[in-house]
């Protein structure tokens, strides 16, 4: 065989060589998109049959929730109020700052975990994950925008004409595409990777301290505060006031028994999202314990639950120790969830 000849051979076996060390593996299971569900959770609430996640969405509701034009002047976006680095809650302040140094009334609370939502706000005043950012968009102490005004702004964008495209097959932008997306993207952000998680799929340990505000948590916060999602996702008046001056979920039932109730908080990631309470007056967890340790004899609507809950001092000590197992620091660092 001439040189030429065994060179064409042997060039024609190294191709196949791939192809021979495939057959042996298996093959590539692919990902699809979306959130990836938690074993040792419930059912999600939000379901998505009818706004199936797609790449092409959840890449577009990263980039709305980044957008500083869905705001009326341009200077905020959801994400301002909404940082990865504290899940998604807002940057150590106790009220938002909106357009033109607006002060809203409320403290933002953490996006994560919004798929198991059964209502939003603090009050509950909505329910449903496409309509929620409706809310804070057209808010006047916060974004405070036209909703013509920021779809026209979006339409004359060549950068979200294509996104559009790419999500949705066509480049025709309306809200209701926009709210989709939206919650293609805030439904990604499961938060279920803390020492916490390992922990109960067995995949971990907690040090005894930790364990043993375990056991004070489970005794005298786990009937509100949930597990695993930690929270009930019920109202309750928590004895904050002797007359509330925000009523709560008063504002929507219009019953005197829920004036100063407020929606209970997920405690996931809680060390990362100070101030607390729905008007972030507490900046510390030692601070919260403190309130819950005090008398409530001269608040009458304070729930029950939090009539009774008498801590001391090494009590306080191991239950924030547990508290602190909640933080998910994969979450708050994931490059996918972060804006580019």
């Amino acid at each position: 065989m001439c040189t030429t000849d065994r060179i064409r051979k042997n060039a024609g076996f190294l191709l196949l060589l791939p192809l021979l060390a495939a057959c042996g593996r298996e093959p590539e299971k692919s990902v699809p998109p979306g959130p990836e569900l938690p074993p040792h959770f419930p059912a999600p609430v939000y379901l998505a049959t009818q706004n199936p996640y797609t790449e092409a969405g959840i890449a577009l509701g990263k980039a709305l929730f980044h957008e500083p034009m869905l705001s009326r002047d341009g200077s905020v976006s959801c994400g301002t109020c909404h940082d990865q680095v504290h899940a998604f809650a807002d940057h150590n302040v106790p009220l938002s700052m909106g357009v033109g140094g607006a002060i809203g009334k409320r403290n933002a609370p953490p996006v994560q975990n919004m798929i198991w939502n059964t209502s939003f706000m603090w009050d509950g005043s909505i329910r449903h994950l496409e309509v929620m950012p409706i809310a804070p968009i057209t808010e006047p102490l916060e974004m405070a925008a036209n909703w013509d005004t920021l779809l026209y702004r979006l339409r004359a964008s060549e950068k979200y004409r294509r996104m559009f495209q790419a999500a949705f097959g066509s480049e025709q932008i309306d809200d209701q595409k926009m709210l989709k997306s939206l919650a293609q993207y805030m439904g990604t952000l499961v938060s279920a990777g803390s020492r916490y998680d390992a922990y109960v799929q067995g995949k971990g340990s907690l040090a005894p301290d930790e364990m043993q505000g375990l056991d004070i948590f489970r005794s005298q916060c786990a009937s509100c505060h949930t597990e695993p999602l930690f929270t009930n996702q019920a109202f309750i008046n928590n004895g904050l006031d002797v007359v509330s001056n925000d009523i709560g979920r008063m504002l929507i039932t219009r019953k005197e028994e829920d004036r100063g109730s407020f929606r209970v908080p997920s405690l996931r990631n809680v060390a990362l999202t100070y101030p607390y309470m729905h008007d972030g007056r507490f900046r510390t967890l030692e601070q919260v314990l403190d309130h819950y340790n005090s008398d409530k004899s001269d608040k009458p609507l304070a729930d029950a639950r939090v009539r009774n809950i008498r801590l001391n001092s090494e009590e306080k000590r191991a239950l924030i120790a547990f508290l602190k197992t909640l933080t998910d620091y994969d979450f708050v660092s994931n490059p996918k969830h972060a804006q580019r």
